[in-house]
């Protein structure tokens, strides 16, 4: 294709551009993988305009960089970055033109910038890239094998410039997809792993063993905070030479693991030679990343990874790292509370801790939302129970509610309660449809429980906007929507409880909430109390108690179901645990 409009008519010059474009065409719509598609670019600009060399830069908005791939004859691609108004390609994306240059070193939009190891940069041509209007990147030629850079070739980047910046987007969109599905269904088996033991220092090593899984580093390590000595304390670390290694337990604010961990927010460092806080326990990282385990609003630990290269973490690997922490975080804490479990004498001090823990879980407050009124309240049997719920925002208008009854008692039941609480965030955060969360948790729990234990759960979505309440009934009790007309709806679609047959399939719907509706989800604790002849309270008395107390605050209403079912169960009756939630559309 070299010199192909050279002294052509404008026939033949047209007849050229169609087979520069069919060419083109047929070479970018051969593969999908952004790989081969970039490389695909990289031969096409080279071969179009007869030159040595070529690289595609796609523009990052949300860093405002540029990166790039160097394609030169049989050599490995080269990743290059520029910020904006740096070289001639930080110029063209400034300012949306093109830049032919033969004489580039004395040019004055020439920085070091465009200096490349072992080339030498004779001819330059630079082309932006647009889709559907907005800026998209960067093509560019490099040493015209004919000498110079004229408009001819100006006029072939032209040409494909659109095709390009197509295939690159479409490319980039398929490997996004790709890479989503594998991170969740990684996601699924990393913790599984992390939370396959109780024993701390193996819990440590699943982490970084799982981490391999999720992004690439050359070194890292987990440290956990000491609450007593203010310590960062790394426990497990991999790719560090201990005998080049300062000692890496660090109080909290030094270096760049203890400012996270006194800041609570992740950080990513391109370039660690130009943050003062980086203590050099490795000299050949380039780049680091710093997540915060953190547990509710309770600092956990650091998860601290490190590169060889530079430049190499990027937002999303901050993103999916976040969610992995929020899942390691309640494996270290179900791991460091069996082994205080484990020291201790009194079955009482550790039935204690384990309610303290298990009370971060639940809401701090009831929600706030227009045109409804909301309540919930848990009373576990004993120190810890199996039973929870949960308010958990969405986005504006619309909360997710929860509430779940654990098989079994005490530090078991807890125990799964905690897991499956992780779980069902974990999959909110991903946004998807009410029955897939529900799908999804179940296979975790499937995986991760006995035979014997199992979940039951309503989850559902409050539209307050819309007055629609979109649920699924994991096999749990039937939640009640008393009518204003007191006619009774139960909430029963949905499917099988949770945690005993994988890939289980759940449905969802929608119902509409009229103003004076009053809808009551509730754990078995309360219908199975037993008076003194074994009657049980049953969801008869509970409909008596809301249809005669429908004028008061869902507060009021609640309180009353609650104080109904203690007068009514006997004294040797051993209450299980007993949960509630009223939701009255005023």
């Amino acid at each position: 294709m070299s010199g192909l409009f050279d002294r052509l008519n404008k026939t033949q010059k047209s007849a050229a551009s169609l087979a520069l474009m069919a060419e083109a065409a047929h070479l970018l719509n051969s593969s999908i993988e952004y790989e081969e598609v970039l490389n695909n670019v990289l031969k096409l600009l080279t071969q179009a305009v007869n030159a040595e060399g070529a690289m595609v830069y796609r523009y990052d908005e949300s860093c405002q960089e540029l990166r790039g791939r160097f394609f030169f004859g049989d050599n490995a691609p080269k990743r290059l970055v520029f910020k904006k108004g740096q070289g001639f390609v930080g110029w063209v994306a400034e300012h949306h033109k093109p830049i032919i240059s033969n004489d580039p070193v004395n040019d004055d939009r020439y920085c070091e910038f465009d200096k490349t190891e072992s080339f030498d940069m004779k001819t330059i041509l630079c082309y932006p890239l647009k889709l559907r209007g907005k800026f998209f990147g960067v093509i560019e030629a490099l040493n015209a094998r004919g000498g110079l850079f004229d408009q001819t070739d100006l006029d072939t980047f032209e040409i494909l410039s659109d095709q390009i910046a197509l295939a690159i987007h479409n490319a980039r969109l398929y490997r996004l997809a790709r890479r989503q599905a594998l991170e969740t269904e990684t996601l699924f088996k990393v913790n599984h792993d992390i939370m396959s033991s109780l024993h701390l220092d193996e819990v440590l090593y699943n982490i970084l063993e799982a981490l391999a899984n999720i992004v690439d580093f050359d070194a890292g390590g987990v440290f956990l905070i000491d609450e007593e000595s203010s310590d960062v304390e790394s426990i497990t670390s991999i790719g560090y030479d201990k005998l080049l290694a300062p000692d890496l337990r660090l109080k909290i604010g030094q270096g760049i693991v203890g400012d996270v961990a006194t800041k609570g927010t992740a950080e990513i460092i391109n370039d660690v030679s130009e943050d003062k806080r980086y203590i050099n326990s490795r000299p050949e990282t380039k780049s680091e990343i710093v997540i915060p385990i953190k547990l509710e609003d309770k600092m956990v630990g650091i998860l601290n990874l490190e590169s060889d290269e530079q430049n190499i973490f990027t937002n999303k690997d901050r993103d999916i790292l976040t969610t992995f922490a929020s899942q390691a975080a309640l494996a270290i804490e179900r791991a460091r509370m069996h082994k205080f479990m484990l020291d201790q004498k009194k079955l009482e001090a550790q039935l204690s801790i384990a309610r303290t823990i298990q009370k971060t879980f639940l809401p701090k407050a009831v929600p706030q939302m227009k045109d409804f009124d909301i309540w919930g309240m848990n009373i576990p049997s004993g120190e810890v129970g199996g039973d929870y719920y949960d308010f958990i925002s969405i986005v504006d208008n619309q909360i997710g509610i929860a509430i779940a009854d654990v098989s079994g008692k005490g530090i078991p039941a807890a125990l799964i309660m905690a897991s499956y609480r992780a779980s069902l965030i974990a999959e909110i955060r991903n946004n998807y449809a009410i029955r897939t969360i529900c799908r999804k948790v179940n296979n975790l729990l499937c995986e991760s429980l006995e035979p014997e234990n199992f979940v039951t759960s309503i989850y559902g979505v409050l539209d307050t906007k819309n007055s629609i309440f979109t649920f699924s009934n994991c096999g749990h009790n039937p939640g009640l929507l008393l009518r204003s007309n007191d006619s009774v709806e139960e909430l029963m679609e949905g499917g099988i409880i949770l945690g005993i047959r994988p890939d289980s399939r759940y449905e969802e719907r929608p119902i509409y909430i009229n103003s004076g509706d009053i809808l009551c989800l509730f754990t078995d604790g309360v219908t199975e109390a037993e008076d003194k002849t074994g009657d049980q309270f049953e969801t008869e008395r509970m409909l008596d108690i809301l249809k005669n107390n429908r004028e008061l605050p869902a507060r009021k209403i609640g309180e009353k179901m609650i104080n109904s079912v203690k007068a009514f169960a006997h004294r040797d009756f051993t209450m299980d645990d007993l949960t509630l939630i009223i939701i009255k559309r005023n």
